[in-house]
């Protein structure tokens, strides 16, 4: 989500309308969801357009919250282009940021793997169920982190997979998302003051956006909710006009017992019950949220959950265009309308969580971000 602007390429479409997406919401009516195995975590490297991101977030036994991420992209078959990106969120407001392009790198034969002459590299173990993720490109902050699997990951529907084109059987673009919703973490990020210990807990998303990121999604909201005893996702995208304003959410709810329920929208469900405003543009900031889950157990109980409250003052605002070099700003200028802003929040907040008659509320950190694109 970090990267998209990089490779905005094209100005605008044509209003196709809803029809035009096959939601995997559709799927998830018949499949809520499924467990995910190693062959699904694969990059897919496809020849046309996308951004496909592998993305890891920490919350530490000791209050920190960071992310790592390997971002890869493909610009009409032409230009191939990685990076890697690392993020420390501070209660000072001097957030650890660094992002840095990759410019000699290589996937494993199996796509499995990612490993670039710079000094990073992204190894997933032979089980499947690990990852480690190094790097040494940017000294101000050196990643040496491996993620375990609580539990099996996770994919809504069938395969993930949303579908953009007016004949759904020859699509022209799709959106993918693949989770391990709770992660044992270990190892470090040692940044200019020292050593950062993120061992705690984690989740991952593999990320698939195979087209022109600014054509399938106008605005995002992700939660990634961790306290002792539940894991929340929600991943959710408004699709521009040209799609309908069409809404996608996918996520889920697990325990270290294993997936409580996963699914997509309408069962998942985020909403701004307050919006803030943003006095320095006019985008609606939020003020408070709203995330919902709906489902059935896998024994057979019906199963909700809430996650509310106020998430001011928000922890960072991050300027899209203004992280990008000059060529590139001049590329997305063209976009009519886009003026990306990611909001990024990290209050601690309560979950509801009732399965059958029993209810059970606990706190813990999340953190949320709030994308507008166009």
């Amino acid at each position: 989500m970090f990267d998209w602007a990089k490779h905005a390429v094209g100005i605008s479409e044509p209003i196709y309308g809803p029809s035009a997406i096959q939601s995997v919401a559709e799927q998830a009516k018949t499949t809520p969801y499924r467990e995910t195995t190693k062959d699904d975590l694969a990059w897919e490297l496809i020849d046309s357009t996308n951004v496909e991101t592998k993305t890891f977030y920490m919350t530490s036994d000791d209050g920190h919250i960071g992310l790592v991420q390997v971002i890869y992209s493909n610009v009409l078959g032409v230009r191939k282009t990685a990076q890697f990106s690392a993020k420390i969120f501070r209660p000072d407001g001097k957030h650890l940021w660094a992002s840095d392009s990759l410019n000699d790198f290589a996937f494993s034969s199996d796509k499995q793997s990612f490993k670039s002459k710079e000094g990073c590299s992204m190894d997933i173990s032979e089980d499947g169920k690990s990852y480690v993720v190094k790097s040494t490109v940017n000294k101000s902050s050196v990643v040496d982190l491996k993620f375990t699997q609580s539990l099996p990951g996770f994919v809504a529907g069938e395969n993930g997979t949303s579908t953009f084109g007016t004949d759904p059987k020859k699509p022209w673009g799709r959106m993918k998302h693949i989770f391990w919703p709770r992660c044992q973490v270990e190892g470090s990020i040692i940044t200019a003051e020292g050593p950062v210990d993120f061992r705690g807990r984690g989740m991952f998303v593999h990320a698939l956006q195979g087209m022109k990121p600014h054509f399938a999604a106008a605005r995002w909201n992700f939660a990634n909710f961790q306290s002792p005893s539940y894991s929340a996702i929600v991943m959710e995208y408004t699709t521009p006009k040209s799609y309908g304003e069409t809404v996608v959410a996918v996520g889920g709810i697990a325990t270290e017992l294993g997936i409580l329920i996963a699914g997509a929208s309408p069962d998942i469900k985020a909403e701004h019950t307050q919006v803030k405003g943003d006095p320095d543009n006019a985008w609606p900031e939020p003020g408070s949220v709203s995330f919902k889950w709906s489902g059935t157990s896998a024994e057979g109980k019906v199963v909700s959950a809430s996650l509310d409250g106020d998430i001011h003052p928000r922890t960072d605002r991050v300027d899209v265009m203004g992280e990008l070099p000059k060529f590139v700003k001049q590329i997305v200028a063209g976009a009519s309308g886009t003026k990306p802003y990611i909001y990024q929040y990290t209050p601690k907040l309560k979950i509801r969580v009732q399965v059958g008659e029993e209810v059970q509320e606990e706190e813990g950190q999340l953190l949320m971000e709030a994308t507008f694109i166009s």
